[in-house]
């Protein structure tokens, strides 16, 4: 046991190098300047006067500093577990081994988690993600997809520590969803989760079906970063047709009996976005005009991305909603992503939010396919 220590002290003291590499990779030194540059500027009298610059600003100072914090929990973690290894050695303490081990292994799957981090270079990578789930044909089987694929997120953001909002629910006819949208709120949740856009395919042996067969069922996600107020994407009033009516749907607490609930239609794109989630209605038409704004640059990206050939296209695939990404069959239990020809055989975890894998596997082949664009 004590030459588990030994060779789990070596392997330690070897990956110091890599936790420098990624140090590099960060830009932690320059990453600290910009932090005091940042802080800096919040002591100019005139720094709070603009509210919406001053407001940008703190986030990218908090987010910077979350960043290092990160690099230096990492690397401070690494150092206490080679010293405890030393001191186990030393003591000829062979209870520590299981400890050591552990924590080698969480210290590398916090390497790589940041090292994935660092490809989320796309210009809305950082911001929250909007998610909207929409059952295909086939009724009760269909709707009851989208709710797993609903919970699933969900699980997957909270998993993460990230902020999960429901923004509008509609019921299913028997059981699941007719629609839904939620926010992911935090760091890079449009980053991890764009290539998640698109048709998900089920496999199973219905519950629905009294005689056990096995059915196919189709859901589609629609991923959107969110976006802030910053005229990138004008919207005119004029164009727009906004009503309300009473919230209902997911639980109580989104049911109340004033005609909260905004509904705003783009009459130009024919685009319609519900908000339910807020008792004002000030704030369901504030959340709808941001999620109307997403659902807008989506559109734009979708009809840029037809005039793109098919040899330029990303790898990973077009990013059309109508494009089927993925199969889960719950038979084989098994997932398999089409696009870049991913097989998993776990199937109830990944359900249960356990999505890391795939999101880690796509985002790496996303800026593979990028650099091969470019040569």
């Amino acid at each position: 046991m004590i030459l588990a220590l030994e060779e789990a002290k070596y392997r330690l003291e070897n990956f110091r190098a890599d936790i420098k590499e990624l140090g590099s990779a960060l830009r932690i030194d320059a990453l600290r300047d910009r932090v005091k540059e940042l802080e800096a500027s919040t002591s100019d009298a005139a720094f709070w006067n603009d509210q919406e610059n001053s407001g940008k600003v703190l986030r990218e100072i908090k987010r910077t500093k979350d960043r290092i914090a990160k690099y230096e929990a990492l690397s401070g973690k690494l150092e206490d577990t080679i010293t405890l290894a030393e001191l186990a050695i030393e003591e000829n303490d062979e209870s520590l081994v299981p400890e050591v081990e552990t924590a080698e292994k969480e210290i590398r799957a916090e390497e790589e988690s940041q090292r994935i981090e660092i490809l989320l270079s796309g210009e809305y990578d950082q911001n929250n993600a909007i998610l909207s789930f929409h059952p295909g044909a086939g009724g009760t089987e269909a709707q009851d997809w989208a709710q797993m694929l609903y919970r699933m997120y969900t699980r997957w953001g909270e998993r993460h520590g990230y902020n999960v909002k429901l923004i509008d629910w509609l019921d299913g006819e028997e059981a699941g969803l007719k629609s839904a949208t939620i926010m992911i709120e935090g760091e890079n949740a449009y980053g991890y989760l764009k290539g998640e856009n698109g048709v998900h395919r089920l496999v199973r042996v219905s519950p629905f079906d009294a005689s056990g067969r096995r059915h196919t069922s189709f859901a589609s996600v629609e991923v959107m970063p969110e976006f802030t107020d910053d005229g990138s994407i004008e919207i005119n009033e004029a164009d727009l047709e906004i009503t309300t009516h009473k919230s209902s749907g997911a639980g109580g607490q989104h049911i109340n009996k004033t005609e909260s609930a905004v509904r705003i239609t783009h009459l130009p794109t024919g685009l319609v976005v519900e908000c339910q989630d807020e008792r004002s209605q000030y704030k369901n038409k504030d959340k709808a005009m941001k999620i109307l704004r997403s659902r807008l640059y989506d559109k734009l990206c979708e009809e840029q991305n037809e005039k793109i050939a098919s040899d330029r296209r990303s790898q990973v695939g077009t990013g059309s909603r109508s494009e089927r990404i993925r199969t889960y069959n719950f038979p084989e239990s098994r997932l398999t992503d089409h696009r870049i020809g991913l097989t998993i055989y776990r199937l109830e975890a990944i359900l249960n939010g356990a999505l890391d894998e795939v999101i880690d596997a796509l985002t790496t082949a996303d800026q593979a396919a990028k650099l091969a664009g470019e040569e």
